[in-house]
């Protein structure tokens, strides 16, 4: 492969990289809502290089090794630990997109980036209000607040819905009040 090629498809490799960051709804929630301090735009921005930069220095990473990197970047710069499901998704996307790479499939890679694109969603999180708010000052520092997420879709050809982040039941997710007890447990029911 000549330099200059090799040089393309490197670039092609880094903007791939960078737009499935971009569209990972954990990565967008903790960037929306500063989890990462005041400078959580830039951590985001220099995830993707720090991404494209641990795939060119290990060349042969199995899938769990990605998806603990990842795992340990967002914990330790975005303080999130991520459990809905996506850190798979998005760990077996890049180990594909640096297979392309280390092909020199320039046209595979820019594929991908397309539809990853045309499949971004905006993701929004808002805090969940319970029936029944509770007495706790809202300076408490030991307070957890609960987030409900909003997907919308950006693209034009999909019909507004994105699959990752869509609850299966609408009532899984909503809090009761008769659910919270008096010393603010909540209780957790099974699906019947």
């Amino acid at each position: 492969m000549m330099a200059g090629a090799a040089e393309d498809v490197r670039l092609l490799f880094g903007a791939g990289v960078r737009a499935a960051l971009e569209a990972w709804p954990a990565l967008q929630i903790a960037v929306e809502n500063g989890f990462g301090g005041v400078h959580s735009q830039e951590k985001a921005e220099w995830l993707g290089g720090a991404v494209e930069d641990y795939f060119i220095a290990n060349a042969d990473l199995e899938l769990e090794e990605i998806e603990d990197f990842l795992g340990e970047l967002m914990t330790t710069e975005f303080d999130t630990v991520v459990e809905d499901g996506s850190l798979p998704q998005v760990s077996q996307q890049l180990q594909t997109m640096f297979h392309h790479f280390q092909k020199g499939d320039g046209a595979a890679l820019q594929e991908m980036t397309s539809h990853i694109n045309q499949k971004k969603c905006k993701v929004t999180a808002t805090p969940l209000k319970t029936a029944k708010e509770t007495d706790v000052a809202e300076d408490d520092v030991d307070s957890v607040e609960e987030m409900e997420v909003t997907a919308t879709n950006d693209g034009a050809t999909t019909d507004g819905v994105c699959p990752q982040s869509q609850p299966s039941d609408p009532d899984s997710q909503t809090i009761k009040e008769e659910d919270i007890v008096e010393d603010g447990w909540t209780i957790v029911r099974r699906k019947k």
